[in-house]
């Protein structure tokens, strides 16, 4: 009897193990497979380094055995590089656009992608430094602008603001520094290169000791929601092993155990949800303004009879 009590004591505890192991993280969302290895080629907009790196490190502890190597740069370089043949397992853009494209060109497994994360663009200034500009309406009374180039999407962002404020001619006769990415343009500001800048809200609070923000862009000048989404890319070098370490880390950065990580960095959960119900909003709207148009010409219609 009472080895068969250290047997039952045995069995508990090996199943408890095994309850603990599936549960590691916290959410459930995301089960753990220790015996994962391999290599994931993960290419990232610049302003997610700080947070990726992290979000790393806490992969890493799950799964020693997984390398992964990250390619930092604006979307569209990296858009422009995976194009052209560069191995990638995971694409994450700081723009639908990019993706998009990357989608339509086969090249990103369009079931995989995802809009994750929001964040906000902000006009900044070296910490505690002189300007004449109190926001964007006014951005032409600094002397010159670090923004970054028309393919970064940053720079597409800034150009969209610039276009919707009817300032864009005036923006286009000032000396403009243009950076390949937003990590170039927040260098050029908080090293007092540049009188103002327009970054993410993200990269601005990396650095606040050295940077000011002036203002958040107008909601009315800047329509298109800053979502940044994330996805697997055809990698046909992947061993089985890359393959599986790929899904597993996609999954991973999904999880709301990375999402804590990137709250942390100031970027906000993206909820398709949420934007689902506006657009169902918008169209139900649409089709009551519809429906009082049409009676509107029945009745008018009728009385003409």
């Amino acid at each position: 009897m009472k080895g068969g009590k250290n047997m039952r004591k045995k069995l508990i505890a090996a199943m408890m193990a095994g309850v603990l192991s599936a549960g590691m993280f916290s959410t459930g969302v995301f089960a753990a497979d220790t015996d994962l290895k391999g290599e994931v080629n993960t290419f990232i907009a610049a302003s997610l380094s700080n947070a990726m790196e992290e979000i790393q490190k806490d992969f890493n502890e799950t799964y020693p055995d997984v390398e992964i190597l990250y390619n930092a740069d604006s979307s569209g370089t990296l858009q422009t590089q995976i194009e052209e043949g560069a191995r990638c397992d995971i694409f994450f853009s700081a723009a639908d656009k990019q993706m998009d494209a990357l989608v339509d060109e086969n090249l990103a497994k369009k079931d995989t992608v995802e809009d994750i994360l929001e964040n906000k663009v902000v006009l900044i200034k070296p910490k505690d430094g002189e300007t004449k500009v109190t926001g964007f309406e006014n951005i032409t009374d600094a002397a010159n602008i670090a923004l970054a180039g028309d393919s970064v999407p940053v720079g597409q962002y800034s150009r969209e603001i610039f276009d919707n404020l009817g300032i864009t001619d005036e923006v286009n006769k000032m000396e403009i520094n243009e950076g390949k990415n937003v990590s170039e343009v927040l260098a050029a500001v908080s090293e007092g290169s540049n009188e103002i800048g327009i970054v993410y809200a993200t990269d601005a609070a990396s650095v606040a000791d050295k940077v000011d923000v002036i203002a958040e862009a107008p909601a009315d000048a800047l329509k298109t929601p800053v979502l940044y989404p994330v996805g697997l890319i055809e990698d046909k070098e992947a061993s089985e092993d890359d393959t599986a370490a790929a899904e597993a880390f996609l999954e991973y950065i999904k999880s709301d155990d990375a999402m804590k990580v990137f709250e942390k960095y100031g970027f906000t959960a993206y909820k398709a949800d949420d934007a689902s119900e506006t657009d169902d909003k918008d169209a139900e709207a649409t089709e009551e303004a519809d429906d009082t148009e049409t009676n509107a010409e029945t009745e008018t219609t009728e009385e003409a009879k």
